[in-house]
């Protein structure tokens, strides 16, 4: 990271989204570089697909599936997997991954999504909601499209990584958003991302209608201890990302639906 800046919510608001988090610029670059390294690929990836557990005939949804690594994983699985994002850059290489009969769609997870009401069994946003300012219309959506019982497997940026990266460190208790450049590829990108304090995540889900069931700071993959001895120790002894599974309460017996 490069340049990290707290930018003022009305001014965050107002910018020209196509300047900030344009993944089709560095898609490959991206993948590439997040493909086999040890926050995605032996840390974030590998938590995820534990706390889904058992997926084999469950229909996931990814939210921002990215180029498909995660969608790929849970396939493996036995999950029947549908993935949207908003860069048509990563949908490609989603499906260059994925296969011409993937079940991929340009969607942004701002708008209406285009499922049924309890289209699936779970959905995984890995890395997502931190992108946006408001959660509530997107877990609203996410939450339609979730059977009775179905659950929501969500990480961000951990609040006290967001909140400790500049100085002088901003209002915890206030959601404020901040920017920097990211390099991939040798090439500089704007990106812009929100922080919040656990309790309004929290606060987010329940007010969208799940039950918390778990929120986690797992420890990295053991196999990146050998392939990243200089960084494993950091990132398995200070906060990364933090992990929650909320779930659908299930009908209540005898109701109609």
């Amino acid at each position: 990271m490069e340049r990290v800046t707290d930018v003022p919510e009305s001014s965050a608001r107002s910018a020209d989204r196509d300047q900030v988090n344009d993944y089709d610029r560095f898609a490959e670059a991206y993948s590439a570089e997040t493909e086999n390294n040890l926050v995605n690929a032996y840390y974030a990836r590998p938590a995820m697909l534990a706390l889904a557990g058992d997926v084999a005939g469950r229909r996931i949804l990814d939210a921002g599936c990215g180029s498909g690594p995660l969608s790929a994983a849970l396939r493996e699985r036995g999950a029947v997997v549908t993935g949207i994002d908003a860069s048509a850059g990563m949908l490609a290489l989603a499906r260059r991954r994925l296969g011409a009969d993937a079940a991929l769609h340009m969607v942004d997870l701002s708008d209406p999504l285009p499922f049924d009401d309890g289209a699936f069994d779970d959905v995984v946003a890995s890395l997502v909601l931190h992108y946006l300012e408001d959660w509530g219309p997107t877990l609203a959506e996410l939450r339609r499209v979730l059977k009775p019982g179905g659950r929501l497997i969500a990480s961000v940026d951990h609040p006290f990584v967001a909140y400790t990266i500049q100085d002088p460190r901003p209002d915890y208790f206030a959601t404020t958003s901040y920017s920097f450049d990211w390099t991939f590829g040798g090439q500089s990108v704007p990106m812009r991302f929100w922080r919040k304090p656990l309790h309004a995540m929290t606060d987010a889900f329940t007010t969208a209608g799940f039950r918390l069931t778990t929120i986690s700071e797992p420890q990295p993959d053991p196999a990146a201890r050998e392939l990243f001895p200089d960084d494993f120790r950091s990132l398995s002894t200070k906060t990364c990302f933090l992990f929650f599974v909320v779930e659908v309460p299930p009908a209540a017996a005898g109701s109609d639906g």
